[in-house]
């Protein structure tokens, strides 16, 4: 029973036109000389480096961002709102941080390739990219309506895999660093998310294969298992006819803080880590899925008949 209740807490988580990218806020494109935060090499191991993180207008991605940009770099905003990007960089921007954004579609190759243009532009160069952009779901498969299935399906892989592939090339040339942001549902299959699970077991496949084959380049290529996390209040996810709808509770003592998370992935790229599973209970699970598969479901199955509102909200 009190393994069962150990992988119980550990189950609870969870083309059209180019969009434009803003202008150079400086008439050379060259790196900024002023607006600096003065610190140290020590206190930024960022300094002077240059990070894309997709998603990055609100929740963990904005998390990881402002991070990166308090760790010394020059920060690339991404998104499909301008409203949101102009709003995280003004906060961003009092603080010292030198950010800009760019208003792309990830899920959309040609927007990628605009999205990488853009940030070389502004800033010179591209050392890390962090491929956070997603979507999510809570419907069981059978009510799901196939196009969700595969909106949901390809915001997780396929936003990741084409970002990846428009920003290789000038990640060889500075040996820099890829970081797929997973989940827990990448994993172990989470009912009422299926589509959202497949996208993210994906993201396994994915860096595997891009690891093998940039190793001799010196490229960086990671991938983060993210636990449960505390969202946004406005954060939606899709239902089985594809209305937007408020994410299932769970209890907040078991969900890490977006900040953690972001810490854990800046850590992660200093470290060039191969991957990094976040949060106790996210290592729980690991490590019983690893030993026996076949434990770990029938743990889920349980927690799904005795707890359905963490699963349908």
């Amino acid at each position: 029973m009190l393994l069962g209740i150990l992988i119980l807490h550990a189950s609870r988580s969870r083309v059209s036109n180019l969009y434009g990218c803003l202008p150079k806020l400086s008439q050379s494109g060259q790196l900024p000389e002023g607006g600096r935060n003065m610190l140290s090499k020590a206190k930024a191991p960022f300094l002077g480096k240059v990070v894309l993180v997709t998603g990055s207008g609100s929740g963990i991605g904005r998390a990881t961002a402002l991070a990166f940009g308090q760790a010394g770099a020059f920060v690339m905003l991404n998104g499909r709102k301008e409203e949101k990007l102009q709003h995280t960089r003004e906060q961003f921007a009092q603080q010292g941080l030198n950010v800009d954004y760019c208003v792309a579609d990830v899920q959309y190759y040609e927007h990628c390739q605009a999205l990488v243009k853009s940030t070389i532009e502004r800033f010179g160069r591209l050392d890390v990219v962090i491929a956070n952009a997603s979507s999510s779901q809570r419907s069981e498969f059978i009510r799901t309506d196939p196009a969700i299935f595969r909106h949901v399906l390809e915001s997780n892989i396929l936003s990741a895999a084409y970002i990846a592939h428009a920003a290789l090339p000038s990640l060889v040339e500075s040996q820099g660093s890829l970081v797929l942001v997973s989940s827990l549902a990448g994993l172990i299959g989470l009912p009422t998310s299926a589509a959202y699970s497949a996208g993210k077991m994906a993201l396994t496949a994915l860096a595997q294969s891009l690891r093998t084959e940039v190793a001799a380049t010196g490229v960086h290529v990671g991938i983060a298992y993210v636990g449960f996390t505390r969202n946004d209040p406005d954060k939606r996810v899709f239902d089985a006819q594809g209305r937007l709808v408020p994410v299932a509770p769970r209890e907040s003592r078991l969900q890490q803080t977006q900040e953690e998370v972001a810490r854990a992935i800046v850590r992660m790229v200093y470290r060039r880590q191969s991957r990094t599973v976040l949060s106790s209970l996210g290592k729980l699970l690991w490590v019983i899925n690893a030993l026996s598969p076949t434990l770990a479901e029938r743990g889920v199955r349980w927690s799904y008949r005795r707890f359905p509102h963490m699963y349908h909200g």
